[in-house]
């Protein structure tokens, strides 16, 4: 089972400045609760092919992750993916950002799929993610205010 969540914020800050702080993945630890640590493990600039590693807890298990940003349009679009192999993984996600009035729009979404015995929890992941989509987009919106 595959499925995805999303969630939609206004941001009070220009579309440009709302991207580079989404582009640095090491800026999650500043707005979601589930990533303990998370650190870019290739050289160079952020852009297609930047990969991030980070300790993720989710439902009292920890885990480690590592994402791939696989599109990168400044100042609208990024894509990643999900490269490690944990029970439920983010097949895909993103940002979607756009002008709005003197703000930002951000959409964040990722797509889950389960994977062995992750194919039994990731409706219950699913569910949870969507329950709470709107309050982490308002999670990212403080966080890119503040910074």
């Amino acid at each position: 089972m595959t499925g995805r969540f999303e969630g939609t914020t206004v941001v009070a800050r220009p579309i440009e400045e709302v991207f580079a702080f989404l582009a640095n993945g090491e800026n999650d630890v500043k707005f979601s609760p589930r990533v303990q640590e998370i650190r870019k493990t290739t050289d160079g600039p952020i852009g297609v092919g930047t990969r991030f590693a980070s300790t993720v807890k989710d439902a009292g298990m920890t885990t480690k992750r590592e994402f791939e940003l696989t599109e990168f349009v400044v100042p609208t679009r990024i894509r990643w993916a999900e490269r490690s192999k944990n029970a439920v993984t983010a097949t895909v996600g993103g940002y979607d950002l756009a002008p709005d009035g003197d703000g930002t729009r951000v959409t964040i979404f990722n797509e889950l799929e389960g994977h062995g015995f992750g194919k039994l929890v990731v409706g219950f992941a699913l569910r949870s993610a969507r329950k709470s989509a709107d309050e982490f987009a308002a999670s990212i919106k403080r966080a890119v205010e503040a910074s």
